[in-house]
């Protein structure tokens, strides 16, 4: 009898086939987002020059009306080196909201130039409270929560892309 128990089950592996199948049920969903954001949105690299390093983040483009209308609702969850960059054509007070967006993001605003003027951080998912620039700004860069802080970016720190080194945006 004592050879019959070489063949039992243990006790953790259906727990444990569950959270296998949860993970990849959730990689999955992950990857539907991703690609979802891919097909609606450009894709493009920034660079943070903060204080103490410079960051590269891989970002989606936000370029016109409706993508900018729709930005990052309904994702559940973003790598740690992307985000979304909405650009405008100039300079003027950019207010944001997080309907429909499951994550908590900081979210900088910066001048024309690049440089940033405000971070608004650790922001509320699905609120509908106006997150506002402190003074005009150009650019708004949505970053996943708590990464401003990580990495030492603060107001005065610049995005580096595009028109803000003196290319142009496609």
């Amino acid at each position: 009898m004592r050879d019959a128990a070489i063949f039992e089950r243990p006790a953790t592996g259906f727990p444990l086939l569950f959270a296998l199948i949860a993970m990849i049920a959730l990689s999955a969903a992950s990857s539907a987002v991703a690609q979802d954001l891919d097909e609606a949105f450009d894709r493009d690299v920034l660079i943070i020059d903060a204080t103490y390093a410079c960051h590269r983040f891989d970002i989606w483009l936000a370029l016109d009306r409706e993508q900018q209308t729709r930005g990052l609702m309904h994702v559940r969850e973003m790598p740690a080196t992307s985000g979304m960059l909405f650009a405008y054509e100039r300079n003027a007070t950019r207010s944001m909201w997080m309907r429909n967006t499951y994550i908590s993001l900081d979210i900088a605003f910066a001048l024309d130039d690049g440089r940033i003027v405000n971070i608004a951080r650790n922001t509320e998912p699905l609120s509908e409270r106006s997150i506002r620039s402190s003074e005009p700004a150009t650019y708004v860069l949505e970053l996943n929560a708590g990464v401003t802080e990580k990495l030492f970016i603060e107001p005065g720190s610049r995005l580096l892309w595009g028109p803000t080194i003196g290319g142009d945006v496609e």
